[in-house]
């Protein structure tokens, strides 16, 4: 049966100011590597005849509206007044099972007119790091977009040498971000903010009452992602305000990783020279965005002093709100159900340990709950101490710790899309070895229960991963 997609498109009605309509590139010989079959499932996307062909943009399913949207983004601070998708295509949305409007999303699909002056491509490697962690993050419970298929083609494209050419199938929410709403505020077009607002709320936050509504609805969701960005020590790499999606998902996976050995200045992504984007940034930078958001929002309201008086209430708001839902995360990875005052000093001297021991992050809260957690330490003698303080807090809880091994066996992943491993993969997928990433996917699927005791363990020296790169 040929693929049937249930198109249902909404942003291209928004109107021409908002996007490009382009088709893609077609991609020659292309072969598909990986296909997600249970999302597509969700997606009500039935058949697979000609699924290669589509998800490497060389047919244009029917009732797809394929277009490049327009946004703009402060990169590394700075801000860039036109950018948009450069290498990316979005085809059109569908209702999944659930109700909820996604978007399908062609990445690597070739020029558009915001490609400036690159190809619109994608290498492999890029294509299948995305595919992997965005779906390890799916399994870890933490909001994200999807990846539906991996298209490979023996076309080569030039980056640090000649490379093959791939295609990414993306799903999402919405690809609506930060920047999306700041091109217009920078241009001072008023209608069509109000008009992008409005739009907003309805896909994405119902209840919202006008920019200040959706103002706290987005600042409430990246308070609940960057909690639990950093109780699985992820780090994102760059936190662009284009790279950051008002649904609340983790977008845009370029030089992203997750932490091994832990330290609060982490940070991996080779064009972050100076750590802006590190693991313990990412809080106040989410700040920073929603600030960005705020000042875009704030200019189509006709009292712009008294929207941003109220607007900057709710993102000084934030930094409290981030704390404490990062408190509840880590809380649970130590079997506390609800934390109490005092809480705070037992994650943080716990953290302080594994710093100044260079323990690894995912280890020593597997340790905690499956085995001895002083064994993940070159120095024992404190973490006893610790050890001794936190099982003395567990026994004042309402039922005396009896539920704690049980919450932290949902807390705290036994694997993670390892740094060494991805690059492992990726090297055997430029051989034509495509073992590694199916094994990696099938342990990612079930972190919270990894029989996989290889994939668990942290890199040796020499297989630390010093920096990780965008791949555009």
């Amino acid at each position: 049966m040929t693929l049937q997609i249930p198109f249902d498109n909404s942003f291209a009605a928004l109107g021409d100011g908002f996007f490009t309509r382009v088709h893609p590139t077609p991609l020659p010989d292309p072969e598909l590597l990986i296909y997600n079959k249970s999302l597509a499932d969700d997606l009500n996307i039935s058949g697979d005849q000609g699924a290669v062909d589509i998800f490497a943009g060389n047919q244009i399913p029917q009732g797809a509206d394929p277009l490049a949207q327009l946004y703009a983004g402060h990169q590394f601070g700075t801000y860039n007044p036109r950018l948009g998708d450069g290498r990316a295509i979005l085809l059109g949305e569908v209702t999944d099972k659930s109700g909820i409007r996604r978007d399908i999303q062609l990445k690597g699909a070739g020029q558009t007119p915001y490609s400036r002056a690159g190809d619109g491509r994608a290498w492999l490697g890029p294509v299948l790091r995305e595919y992997v962690v965005s779906e390890a993050m799916h399994a870890l419970g933490i909001p994200t977009t999807r990846a539906l298929a991996a298209v490979r083609s023996p076309q080569v494209i030039f980056r640090e040498g000649p490379l093959p050419a791939a295609v990414l199938t993306r799903v999402a929410a919405s690809h609506l971000r930060v920047g999306s709403f700041s091109v217009f505020a920078y241009q001072g077009d008023r209608a069509a903010l109000r008009q992008l607002t409005d739009y907003a709320i309805a896909r994405h936050y119902p209840g919202a009452q006008g920019p200040l509504g959706l103002l706290q609805a987005v600042c409430d969701a990246q308070a609940r992602l960057i909690a639990a960005w950093m109780a699985v020590g992820f780090i994102h790499g760059v936190m662009n305000t284009d790279n950051c999606a008002i649904s609340g998902e983790t977008i845009d996976y370029g030089p992203c990783a997750f932490m091994d050995a832990y330290h609060p200045a982490t940070a991996f992504s080779a064009i972050d020279r100076m750590g802006r984007y590190a693991y313990g940034n990412q809080p106040s930078i989410a700040v920073w965005n929603m600030a960005q958001f705020a000042t875009a929002l704030i200019q189509q309201c006709d009292d712009r002093q008294a929207a941003a008086d109220a607007a900057t209430q709710i993102v000084h708001a934030m930094p409290d709100q981030i704390k404490a839902a990062t408190l509840d995360r880590f809380a649970a990875k130590l079997g506390l159900e609800a934390p109490q005052p005092g809480d705070q000093a037992l994650v943080d001297d716990l953290l302080t340990l594994m710093q100044t021991q260079r323990a690894d992050f995912t280890t020593v809260f597997d340790a905690l709950t499956h085995g001895d957690v002083t064994q993940a330490f070159s120095d024992p003698a404190p973490v006893a101490a610790w050890h001794a303080r936190w099982q003395a807090r567990l026994r004042q809880g309402a039922d005396g710790g009896a539920g704690a091994k049980a919450l932290m066996q949902r807390s705290n992943p036994r694997v993670i899309p390892r740094n060494h491993q991805i690059e492992t993969m990726i090297a055997a997928a430029l051989q034509g070895d495509y073992a590694p990433l199916h094994r990696l996917m099938a342990a990612l699927g079930s972190p919270f229960a990894c029989t996989d005791p290889a994939l668990r363990q942290p890199p040796t020296p020499a297989e630390e991963v010093q920096a990780t790169f965008c791949g555009t």
